[in-house]
């Protein structure tokens, strides 16, 4: 946080030109960050975004239909009302598990949105029976709020699961879908042989124990250290074998894999 401080207040000290003062600024946010499975601190990012006059435009892909008492999203489980948010956005292929998108804000902002967006006036709206699909998934969410009770106690025991795994730490929050497990030592391994070791351990659970999770991909465009992990993904649909399977084969193959290097 305290790089964004540092950021927006470069910004908005710049007074070389009065068209910066004009300018339309966002800080575009990730509610559950997809590469380290961390939660946004959204109190502190409306704070700075309050103080120095910016936008807000939230990316609630990954906690949309998760976070929250009723899985509203980050705003819900940060106590934020959902009116300091200028933009919301998400992706309704994770917990609606569908296809497609929205976007939704102040009827200014959605007005804007409808006739300006290229996907929607060159193109096509959201095909029907994908609209039906999201629309059955949220009246679903709402007459059964077990389900994220569910997902609660199902992250809480994958966590108690994995926890004392050899070689590999939390990167995690607690309470995000997101399961993200870095190497201990990274600091004193070359990213290659991170990767190689992270990609051996994915190739082994899902070959020997028929388990699939997803390792650290580098992108050219990142701009920031990320950490190199393994992630998993939680739903209220596992059951509570599933995940002590899911806990048991990664600490028997990580141990295995990562003998040299604990």
């Amino acid at each position: 946080m305290e790089d964004l401080r540092k950021i927006l207040k470069e910004l908005t000290s710049n007074k070389k030109s009065e068209r910066v003062k004009k300018l339309r600024r966002y800080i575009v946010v990730e509610a559950v960050y997809q590469n380290s499975g961390q939660i946004a601190p959204l109190d502190k990012i409306v704070e700075l975004k309050e103080k120095y006059k910016f936008r807000v435009l939230l990316d609630e892909s990954n906690s949309f239909g998760v976070l929250g008492k009723s899985g509203r999203g980050l705003t819900e489980y940060c106590r934020i009302p959902v009116e300091k948010i200028d933009i919301i956005t998400a992706a309704m292929g994770h917990a609606l598990a569908t296809e497609g998108g929205f976007c939704t804000g102040s009827a200014r902002v959605t007005d804007h949105q409808r006739l300006s967006s290229s996907g929607y006036v060159f193109s096509a709206s959201l095909p029907p029976y994908l609209a039906s699909a999201a629309i059955t998934a949220i009246d679903i969410l709402e007459e059964n709020p077990d389900l994220i009770t569910k997902l609660k106690k199902n992250i809480a025991e994958l966590w108690k699961g994995l926890s004392g795994i050899r070689g590999l730490s939390f990167a995690s929050s607690p309470e995000s879908p997101i399961v993200f497990l870095r190497l201990e030592k990274a600091d004193s391994l070359k990213n290659e042989l991170q990767l190689q070791l992270l990609q051996n351990i994915a190739n082994s659970l899902l070959k020997e124990h028929s388990i699939f999770v997803v390792t650290s991909q580098k992108s050219t465009l990142d701009k920031c250290r990320l950490p190199l992990g393994i992630r998993l993904f939680v739903s209220a649909g596992h059951t509570e074998s599933d995940l002590l399977k899911a806990a048991a084969s990664l600490k028997s193959v990580a141990e295995l894999v990562l003998k040299d290097h604990i």
